[in-house]
Order: C-alpha cells, then structure tokens, then sequence
C-alpha cells in the first residue's frame, strides 16, 4: 500500500475526505517552515511555533498547537501533515536492558529501531531504509530485500517515538545501523540529521551521531564535503577482497581497494579517524592471517577497530568463534593497532543484536 493510500484509509476512517500532496512537516528545516508558513499567509514567528510542535515536544496532531490560532490549526490539517509511527512489539532483554520497538508507519511499512543502554549513555539505534539491497551474508535486514526508503520525516518520527517511549529517559546519542544502508538514502539521511542536530530541532549533537556504511564509495566522499563532525564507522568484516565479495556483495560493485582510497579522502579532508567495524565469523575471518593483513589496511587510516562476534540469525549458516580464538585475534591486533575494542553484543536475546533486525512481511524476528 502506498504512503498516499495509507492516508488517504486513516482519512476515512476519521470521516474526514482524503488529503492529497500535503507536506510533511517532520521532514522539514526551519527555513522550509518558514517558507510553508509564509505561503500561507502568516507571520514568520509562526514557524518557529511550529517548529517547537514538532521537534521539541514532538507533538503528533495540529490540533496539539495549542498556541496556534483554530483557524491556523485547520488550515495545516488541511495543508500539511505530520509523520507518525505505532508501536506493534516492544521488546526488552532481560540481559542487559536493551530495547527493540518494532514500528509501522502510515503505509503499513514496517522497521525495527533499538534503545541501547551503557550506564548513563542511551543511544537510538536507527533504520533508514525497510530492508536492504545489499544482502550480507551475515546479516538478517538483507533477507528481506529492499522496499523502500525512508523519508527524511520519517527518520525523525522514528527518533522521536523513541523518545515518546523511553521518557523521561533521555536518548543523547544515535547510531544509523539499524535496517538499511543510510548511504543508499543519502538526501533523506542527511536531512534528517540536519534536523536532528539543529538547534530547533531535536538538539543531538553532530559528534554524537553515527553514520554506519557497508561502504558506499560515491556516499563516503560526499559525506566528507558535508559540513558537520559526524561520526563514520565502516562494516568491513574482511580485509582481503576475495573474501570480502563473497560475505559482502557490495564489494562486488564498490572494490577494496576503491573503498580504502575513498576512506583515505574522507580522513584527509575532515581530519577525523573512522572507525573499522569487524564481525568475527567462525573460521571464516577469524584467523591469524585475517588479523595481520587487518592491520597492515589498518596501517593505511587513521581509524580504530570494533570486533564484534557474530550474532546468529536464521537463515546464515554461521557460528560466533571460541573466546580463545577471539582473544587470540584481539591480541594480535592490539600489538600494531592504537584502539581495538572489543564490543560486546546488546539485546542478542531479543534479536536485536548487530546484523538481527527483520521486519520482513510485517513480521518481526
């Protein structure tokens, strides 16, 4: 069902008659309020109301704007809308406090999007596409296939319902590697941390924000003319091209080596460091051999390293690796690279762990 067809059911079903072509708000700047609001016919301060609505209190109806005018209020309803998601499960692991929500929103199109907790720090791990095109081997968001993108609006509404259900919990940071690769949606992604970061927005600070890419080369060098300190992490999982196209397709189309020059850019020109995620794969990336030449393409950036151990999915038919051969493998990495971390999997109870999220046919797994 499509976006204008999801509408236009939840508008019969209110009795009111079906609203074509109205923007949605969520997805807006504040210069672009400005230009509704003035199309409109009202004074430019209205916006900054408006703006106030929709990413501070996060208001979900016009009829909320309490400080709007009734005849304001009406128009918007008419004009405008305001992306909303429902909660249809929500999961908490009994592990260690992590929160899975699987949201639908206006079309029926669903995603799953997940509260990380790490003492004081909650962070949003956040989808920006339903599915992915790409089909990790190791990953469960690619068994679905790619049905669409998210808007910008609905990337915000989805922080936002995050909020909603974790208040008066405070979410101070965000990471996009929830479903999708958000380099493949790059304008909506972008436009949406633009609102994320500002100040009339949802105020999260830019060094806050985490951009994950399997390794979208055209995206990674636009991402490095973007002016904000974002953060950037990339899903490499093998250091050797060979093995890296058969776990990743991507690499298929974006080589290893492209990927690294592209890498090698985006440091020079933001003069920043990146950071290298690594799924250990049992006997298939975990050898002494993959740690060597791991940190030989180390060598090459200025970066840190996150090892993660796989978390098991249903249909990829691999296995985590021992803790001795973890070990071994950190050990060896830790003699040449500065900063390798080991990161421990958060809600892998619940399948909300790296590489579990699955909406697939409305169905969470």
């Amino acid at each position: 069902m499509s976006e204008k067809k999801g509408a236009d059911r939840r508008d019969r079903k209110s009795g009111s008659p079906p609203r074509r072509g109205r923007i949605d708000l969520r997805g807006l700047t504040l210069t672009e309020i400005e230009q509704f609001v003035s199309s409109l016919g009202e004074p430019r301060y209205r916006a900054d109301q408006i703006a106030a609505w929709v990413f501070t209190r996060g208001v979900r109806g016009f009829e909320e704007m309490t400080d709007l005018p009734r005849a304001l209020r009406e128009r918007l309803a008419r004009d405008a809308k305001i992306a909303r998601t429902e909660v249809i499960e929500r999961e908490l692991s009994a592990i260690d406090g992590t929160e899975k929500f699987l949201l639908e929103y206006n079309d029926t199109a669903r995603i799953e999007a997940v509260v990380l907790r790490d003492g004081d720090r909650t962070t949003g791990c956040i989808s920006t596409q339903v599915g992915c095109r790409w089909g990790c081997s190791f990953c469960a968001t690619g068994t679905m296939g790619l049905k669409r993108n998210l808007t910008a609006a609905e990337i915000v509404e989805q922080i936002l319902a995050l909020r909603r259900n974790i208040a008066p919990e405070r979410l101070g940071n965000i990471v996009f590697m929830g479903m999708g690769e958000p380099l493949d949606n790059y304008d909506d992604t972008m436009k949406a941390i633009v609102i994320a970061n500002a100040p009339w927005g949802l105020e999260i600070g830019a060094r806050r924000i985490t951009i994950s890419t399997a390794g979208v080369v055209p995206g990674i060098l636009r991402l490095a003319e973007e002016d904000l300190q974002l953060n950037l992490a990339i899903s490499l999982n093998a250091p050797v091209q060979r093995l890296r196209a058969e776990i990743m397709p991507i690499a298929g189309k974006y080589p290893l080596n492209e990927l690294i020059d592209a890498l090698a850019k985006y440091t020079k020109r933001r003069g920043r460091r990146i950071t290298i995620e690594y799924v250990l794969l049992q006997d298939i990336n975990d050898s002494p051999e993959m740690a060597s030449m791991l940190a030989d393409l180390a060598d090459k950036l200025p970066c840190s390293i996150n090892v993660i151990c796989y978390n098991e999915t249903k249909k990829a038919a691999y296995a985590p690796p021992t803790d001795k051969t973890v070990e071994r493998f950190l050990a060896l990495l830790r003699a040449r690279c500065p900063t390798v971390v080991r990161r421990i999997s958060r809600g892998s109870d619940i399948a909300a762990g790296c590489g579990q999220l699955c909406a697939d046919d409305g169905q969470s797994r």
